[in-house]
């Protein structure tokens, strides 16, 4: 069964890589770069330079990119990455950051329509997605995509990966290693996550708003700091990784197409462009154009791709871990944060993929829910809330290679229903980003 799922993933994945780097590319040409032109905005934009009291939504634009940005900073960058460069190699990060740099585009996009096109329920929640764009914007032909979209995000948003990771690294110590730790340990993760996802997006949103930037400044700090240390290895490590995308050397049989999909597929597990669950979150933002917060959201491959991933490969490269370790995910990098900043950066690496891992945990039952409430209502999501705690603990005790495919195969189908809608309703997105471009021109002049 085991063989099976990886076998459906690598499947998946193969006609999945060029549909989402090629929509990207799609996006970046339409745009005419447009969105880059306003990063600075973006940034004054989740400092509430330009928000109001009156905007509509339930969360701030800063609550909203904290919220998905803990859903794909963290685990995603630090445990992603570490298995991205032992199954492919370092070549794999080259991709990663392709999918970033085409991913802000499409973040741009997909996070626009979400906001254009999102709904009010009868209990005032927000609510957006793609299964709002296709129901609300395309033909109704269509709306087959958006049941098929949300019911393969109520397994993408399972929390597969976290829960297996966070279970690893306690496991990892000493004290911790005894019979039925994951069981025990899943459980007690299952109840801390019951406290906080029953209590709904504004407690989530709340938990991210702090947590976030705090542990991103802690692990990055120390990232650094360990660059500094070796610093004449760091140009040497670009230069492996950029090598390596090319000629596939570091893998078995030296595929470069297998360094390409495991680079992809990683990379869009770490921002999430393209895929559509970061539209969910971002289309419950407090906002008085869609356009502001697709600018907002656009930071996100900024962050957490091209900046966090790419410090924690590099320690990985340096560090030599990923050649004469037998180790992968998140105790991987532990070993190269251990080997570089000794018994301090291992204890740091702790403590950040512990508050990663919840936090993640805690966005992804939110985007979870969200599918639930389109396809069931309200009720659903209590029920669906139940399954995800569940869940947490069966995903402690199963293998890191099954709950990885699982979500990645639904991560791949999500993004159809996702990929089809923006391009499709593109040309709505351009309309709407020259007036609010024009305004924000003339009332800078």
């Amino acid at each position: 069964m085991e063989n099976f799922i990886n076998d459906l993933a690598v499947f998946v994945w193969t006609w999945n890589v060029p549909i989402l780097v090629g929509s990207g590319i799609f996006f970046l040409i339409y745009s005419k770069l447009t969105p880059f032109k306003y990063i600075i905005h973006a940034f004054n934009l989740i400092r509430g330079k330009y928000s109001s009291k009156e905007d509509i939504g339930q969360v701030t634009h800063f609550q909203a990119l904290t919220t998905a940005l803990s859903g794909t900073i963290g685990l995603g960058n630090i445990a992603g990455v570490a298995i991205a460069i032992k199954l492919a190699g370092p070549g794999a990060i080259f991709w990663m950051w392709l999918t970033a740099i085409v991913g802000i585009a499409t973040k741009f996009f997909t996070c626009t329509l979400s906001v254009m096109y999102r709904d009010v329920d009868e209990y005032g929640n927000v609510n957006g997605g793609p299964m709002y764009v296709i129901k609300n914007a395309l033909p109704a032909s269509m709306l087959p995509l958006a049941y098929f979209f949300a019911a393969a995000g109520l397994i993408g948003a399972l929390p597969g990966f976290q829960s297996n990771q966070l279970v690893q690294i306690m496991g990892d110590l000493p004290m911790l290693q005894f019979e039925n730790f994951n069981l025990i340990a899943g459980v007690v993760l299952a109840i801390i996550t019951g406290v906080i996802i029953l209590g709904g997006l504004i407690r989530i949103a709340k938990v991210s708003e702090w947590l976030v930037p705090l542990m991103s400044v802690l692990y990055f700090g120390s990232t650094v700091v360990a660059l500094v240390l070796n610093f004449e290895d760091v140009i040497p490590a670009f230069k492996i990784i950029i090598e390596d995308a090319f000629t596939g050397s570091a893998v078995a049989g030296g595929s470069v197409i297998a360094v390409i999909i495991m680079g992809v597929r990683r990379g869009a597990h770490s921002n999430e462009a393209g895929i559509g669950t970061e539209t969910l979150v971002h289309g419950s933002a407090k906002t008085s154009d869609p356009v502001k917060q697709g600018l907002v959201a656009m930071l996100g491959p900024i962050f957490d791709t091209l900046i966090m991933c790419t410090s924690t490969a590099l320690l990985i490269i340096i560090s030599g871990v990923w050649l004469n370790s037998d180790a992968n995910g998140v105790t991987l990098t532990a070993e190269a944060f251990s080997m570089l900043l000794g018994p301090i950066g291992y204890a740091v690496l702790f403590i950040c993929v512990i508050s990663f891992g919840a936090t993640t945990i805690f966005t992804y039952s939110y985007y979870g829910s969200a599918c639930s409430r389109f396809l069931f209502g309200e009720k659903g999501v209590r029920v669906y809330q139940w399954i995800i705690i569940f869940f947490v603990i069966v995903f402690a005790v199963i293998p890191i290679e099954a709950a990885i495919n699982i979500i990645d195969i639904s991560f791949a189908l999500m993004a159809i229903p996702t990929l089809i809608s923006s391009v499709w309703l593109a040309p709505k997105v351009i309309e709407r980003a020259k007036a609010y471009f024009a305004a924000l021109e003339l009332e800078s002049s």
